[in-house]
């Protein structure tokens, strides 16, 4: 299978909801089978067609999984490689799925079972491939890939528990306001993801404000909103304020930045063309 060539689908999106389609092909059948032997009360065939079906379910379930998880590395300037390779997981339990279809349910010989189960793996690698193995770590100079990546997974990580917090708090202006905040936030943590140099100018927000602004909001839904008094909310609105205005400033310094990086390239490549 090294040498086979996979198809690259250039004009297609590299991720939706519909990606994984042709794999509904092996369910759709198998529903039907389940669905005839129930009202033929053959419990033997509904129980056999019933555990081909779950396994093929299980296949597009982890194959969705793997979708996500590769164009999460493909659009991101630094990212690891996959922990859990869920495609390739997939393939394999398409091809086990197919093989237990054949020999068990269609009471296909061996060989022939084998021989589908195979093509259906090649199918499969050919279309879809399987998960990215290299690390996307490039050389930043004097910052490290690794602490930018770790730096920004840490960020995605409070930013969700934030917005977990939300989820609890009543106080619509507080909400409104954290609603705010976090949007401001993601931003600025995927203008760095797009380019990681970035981390310089930005390394405070990503270490102190974003931190803060969580164990705010988790220090406030371990407490009754009842008894929260209103000067404690005045100054939880005035704060969040600051936030908003904290977090503009960042987007700007950020922009700023970028604009700086590519009077650098002109000048640089003004030099080189005298």
């Amino acid at each position: 299978m090294s040498k086979a060539k996979r198809y690259t689908q250039r004009n297609r999106p590299q991720f939706s909801d519909t990606k994984g389609t042709l794999l509904y092909l092996f369910l759709v059948p198998l529903f039907l089978s389940v669905v005839l032997a129930l009202f033929q009360t053959n419990i033997k065939a509904f129980l056999l067609n019933g555990v081909s079906f779950f396994l093929f379910l299980a296949v597009l379930t982890l194959a969705k999984k793997g979708f996500k998880q590769e164009v999460h590395y493909n659009q991101s300037t630094l990212a690891k490689a996959p922990k859990i390779p869920y495609k390739k997981i997939a393939g394999i339990l398409l091809s086990l799925s197919t093989f237990f279809t054949a020999i068990i349910t269609g009471k296909q010989d061996f060989w022939t079972s084998l021989f589908l189960a195979l093509i259906s793996l090649l199918g499969y690698y050919l279309w879809y491939g399987f998960d990215p193995k290299k690390d996307k770590l490039e050389n930043l100079g004097d910052v490290s890939a690794e602490y930018v990546l770790e730096a920004i997974v840490e960020a995605k990580e409070k930013i969700a528990h934030v917005e977990q917090d939300m989820l609890t708090i009543d106080d619509q202006t507080l909400h409104n306001k954290l609603t705010i905040a976090v949007q401001k936030a993601k931003a600025i943590v995927q203008t760095i993801q797009e380019d990681p140099k970035d981390i310089r100018v930005a390394r405070k927000f990503l270490i102190v404000y974003i931190d803060g602004l969580a164990k705010v909001t988790d220090t406030y839904t371990q407490m009754e909103e009842t008894d929260i008094t209103p000067e404690t909310k005045e100054k939880l609105y005035t704060l969040m304020q600051d936030v908003e205005v904290r977090f503009d400033k960042e987007l700007q310094r950020l922009k700023n930045n970028n604009h700086m990086d590519l009077d650098v390239h002109i000048d640089v490549l003004k030099e080189q063309i005298k």
